[in-house]
């Protein structure tokens, strides 16, 4: 199930900083060491893994399959796994079963009240939703709708009493009470794709419209920036390319992945040439860089002190290691995949701390 490029298994492997990312069609994790970029290990995971999440209180990280195989809208059935792995071993510990729901999403953690949520598309009886899982005992306790049918990314404010969900088709981002773990109410937008919350919990900002994959999407792409307190959208930053991924740093920099098309007729999944991640200052959310990345950015993180960005391209299947200080790539690493969606979700894992 494990296959090793360099031997740095056990304790060895908590003494480094690392770079864990998932092959769609790996299907595995790979990790790679976070300052030299050197590939320590790869792991093989269910099939169609998406997202992760690490759990730096329990050292736990949790990687989401969400199809059997294929796409949103294009699959051949939803899976329902949750790999629960320990990232200095390497190895699978548990895997948690979301039935009765399935096709999970977006995954978050909750430190301060040790819950993990994860987003779920609709069952024939349910509205898509949010799931929540003890993240000490890795029990579920709730089950919170969101009231559209297919939740993507999920976000949380930084103090764990509100969270927001992008739906996609849905003409509207939900907003849920995770402190009664209900359904609040609705953020209108045009569709929507990643997201993320600024350090201070002040604002949300979303990719919308959601992603058509053509040359010119329904409504002019940008992020929407909500404030957090009203729920209403005060701003739009225009963008060129649809974003898809969203993610704010520790020092607040709002960081998109933008699509590029090929030219001519609206292209499918695989037309994109190379992205490009468009940098937004914390305070005026002025453009302050823009770095070329490899072909469909999907997902994005950071390191902790926020000075190094890392993006996910499923069609080039590359991670873009990003210098957030000189605007420019510091590395591009290779992960391995066996068919066309490669490097999807990352989890950057700190060395353990004695």
């Amino acid at each position: 199930m494990n296959s090793t490029d360099t031997q740095t298994t056990g304790t060895h492997s908590a003494q480094r900083d690392v770079l864990a990312v998932v092959s769609q069609s790996g299907p595995t994790v790979t990790f790679f060491d976070a300052v030299t970029h050197e590939r320590l290990d790869v792991l093989e995971v269910p099939a169609q893994p998406h997202e992760l999440c690490f759990d730096p209180d329990r050292r736990l990280l949790y990687c989401v399959s969400t199809y059997v195989a294929g796409y949103y809208h294009a699959h051949q059935g939803r899976a329902r796994q949750i790999a629960v792995i320990d990232p200095d071993t390497r190895t699978i510990v548990d895997t948690l079963d979301t039935a009765p729901d399935h096709a999970p999403h977006g995954i978050v953690l909750d430190r301060e009240r040790a819950r993990l949520y994860v987003s779920v598309e609709a069952t024939d009886t349910e509205p898509g939703g949010v799931i929540v899982y003890d993240a000490r005992t890795r029990e579920r306790v709730a089950r919170i709708p969101v009231m559209a049918p297919g939740p993507h990314w999920f976000a949380i404010s930084p103090d764990g009493r509100r969270g927001w969900s992008t739906n996609k088709e849905a003409h509207f981002v939900s907003v849920v009470d995770l402190e009664r773990d209900a359904f609040a109410g609705r953020v209108e937008v045009p569709g929507s794709e990643g997201l993320d919350v600024s350090p201070d919990g002040r604002y949300v900002y979303v990719a919308a419209p959601k992603g058509d994959f053509g040359p010119r999407p329904a409504a002019a792409p940008g992020l929407r920036v909500i404030e957090a307190a009203t729920g209403e959208v005060v701003r739009t930053l225009p963008t060129e390319g649809v974003v898809f991924p969203v993610h704010t740093t520790a020092t607040g920099l709002v960081l998109a992945g933008e699509l590029r098309m090929a030219e001519g007729p609206a292209g499918a999944l695989g037309a994109q040439t190379d992205g490009v991640l468009t940098v937004f200052s914390p305070g005026g959310l002025e453009v302050i860089g823009q770095v070329e990345v490899g072909r469909f950015p999907l997902t994005i993180t950071s390191s902790p002190d926020g000075g190094t960005g890392y993006v996910s391209n499923v069609m080039s299947s590359t991670v873009t290691v990003v210098d957030l200080e000189r605007m420019s790539v510091a590395a591009t690493l290779e992960v391995d995949r066996a068919g066309e969606a490669g490097a999807h979700g990352l989890a950057y894992i700190p060395a353990a701390r004695n």
